[in-house]
């Protein structure tokens, strides 16, 4: 009898398990099928997933001095195995965010590139020369780009605007911990016995139980937002949105027989439009002003501290005499910078967000209102602060102490404006969720393969001190990109035909 019953729960379970995947539980909006917890333990599976790409970033930076050795490299060979991953960690999200928008999935693309991503990571623990590494470091990273767009297309999918600052916030705090942790275990394997090739074993790993927990605890969450907005508002935005379908008599009715009519429009009128796949469409989004200048401030944000990341370890080395583990302990100062940015993005965005639009008159919504007065001082003055603090102290021989320290500071300015900046985006074009987060992707990356390169050139030319001036001219540029979109960004968005209904 107890066999027949743990047989029984067992069926019961798999169906459970089954028909939460299945495209007929779909029909259901699933802002309301799944539970808190289940969306708490998605958010920290993609979350994570998303930290393993910027991991496998980071974690190569303390073995580049015994990559060069043993590989017999360059420091320019070495930097181009960097450039190449974040380069195709930017081209490959354009199709998987045109995929997952075409074909409504988002289960369906992740697992499989997780699994690209633990693969190439055992190829590269076996090879001989540093064309290989590039080669392998390519497919890594075509793995890895996949849960930087899925990520937050999710929170798209399964939070509200008025609630996704605090779920941004929580899937930055993840994404940050990979490069936080990346170096100091870089540093402490390039120690072992097998030297920088323990870092891709310990990233193949951490691939492999992500496989297995994406497999089984990450349902589909795609959500049609032109349907279930108006079959389900579950936010008082939506309300807004849900109302103006309505008519304005009371009778409840004609109320039920308007719903039905205008469900029965749209249904007609996806059933009437054929739906044609366009591979390039997140590269056609960045022809909006407001996506392109998006991507534009937080490409250069980004492409910043990852040229900050490239240039540490030779400096450190050079100038402080650190091994790879005290390499891997230095870049610490900046995780903790990362992740107390995401902390206090998580508690104050939403928050902010309607304190803004109560200023409003009628509390009316604009998506602009997610620029929240802590962006300001974060890209004007903290990240220029910490860039610069951080250069001059190492060029005048200063304790490392210091360029710690502007390390931290810019770090936390850093977090700050990418997490505000890509959830406004996320924000403005909700159906599109994973392709606008794609076209944002591959304009980060690129700038930062550009930037990167740029900054290894050029610190042999002019110093660290000059290099962070420089860099502190291109964030006042992306300072004056936001500042336009706060201004003008509304009319932006409603002169390329944006406008959403709620507004």
């Amino acid at each position: 009898m107890k066999k027949n019953d743990l047989f029984m729960n067992s069926f019961i379970t798999l169906k459970r398990w089954l028909h939460m995947n299945s495209q007929e539980n779909n029909m259901e909006d699933p802002r309301i099928r799944f539970s808190t917890l289940l969306k708490n333990i998605i958010l920290m599976i993609m979350s994570c997933s998303a930290a393993l790409s910027l991991f496998a970033v980071d974690v190569y930076y303390p073995s580049i001095p015994e990559i060069e050795v043993e590989l017999n490299a360059s420091q320019i060979q070495t930097t181009l195995a960097l450039v190449f991953y974040l380069l195709f960690m930017g081209i490959f999200p354009i199709f998987v965010g045109a995929l997952s928008d075409f074909y409504e999935t988002r289960r369906y693309i992740i697992i499989p590139s997780i699994i690209l991503f633990t693969l190439s990571s055992i190829g590269i623990a076996f090879i001989k020369n540093i064309m290989a590494l590039i080669i392998l470091r390519c497919f890594q990273a075509i793995g890895a780009g996949s849960s930087m767009v899925l990520g937050p297309a999710m929170i798209a999918d399964l939070y509200p605007i008025e609630k996704r600052g605090k779920a941004y916030g929580k899937f930055v705090f993840g994404l940050i911990m990979g490069p936080t942790i990346a170096p100091t275990i870089g540093g402490f394997l390039a120690m072992s016995d097998i030297s920088w090739r323990a870092s891709f074993w310990f990233c193949a790993g951490l691939g492999g139980l992500l496989t297995i927990l994406t497999i089984l605890c990450i349902p589909e969450t795609y959500r049609k937002h032109s349907k279930f907005d108006i079959i389900l508002p579950t936010t008082p935005v939506e309300k807004c949105y849900y109302d103006k379908v309505m008519d304005s008599s009371n009778d409840s009715t004609n109320n039920e027989q308007n719903k039905d009519n205008y469900l029965e429009q749209v249904q007609q009128k996806e059933d009437t439009t054929e739906k044609k796949f366009n591979p390039m469409l997140p590269l056609f989004l960045l022809r909006y002003p407001h996506v392109l200048l998006s991507s534009l401030a937080c490409a250069i944000a980004f492409g910043v501290q990852i040229s900050t990341d490239v240039i540490l370890p030779n400096l450190f080395q050079e100038k402080y005499g650190f091994n790879a583990l005290e390499i891997g302990l230095a870049y610490l100062s900046g995780g903790i910078g990362n992740i107390s940015s995401a902390i206090l993005h998580g508690i104050i965005s939403d928050k902010l967000l309607l304190k803004s639009r109560s200023k409003r008159m009628g509390g009316k919504h604009k998506i602009e209102d997610r620029f929240t007065f802590n962006l300001w001082p974060s890209c004007m003055i903290l990240i220029p602060l910490g860039s610069l603090l951080f250069g001059w102290s190492i060029k005048n021989g200063l304790n490392y102490w210091i360029p710690m320290v502007g390390y931290f500071i810019s770090c936390f300015g850093t977090t700050q404006v990418l997490a505000i900046v890509s959830t406004y985006l996320t924000d403005s074009i909700p159906d599109h969720a994973a392709s606008v987060a794609a076209g944002t992707v591959f304009v980060r990356e690129t700038i930062t393969c550009l930037l990167s390169l740029f900054s290894v050139k050029l610190l042999d030319s002019i110093g660290p001190g000059y290099l962070t001036i420089v860099l502190s001219g291109l964030i006042w540029v992306s300072f004056g990109f936001l500042i336009i979109l706060k201004i003008y960004g509304q009319r932006f968005r409603y002169h390329s035909g944006l406008k959403q209904l709620e507004e």
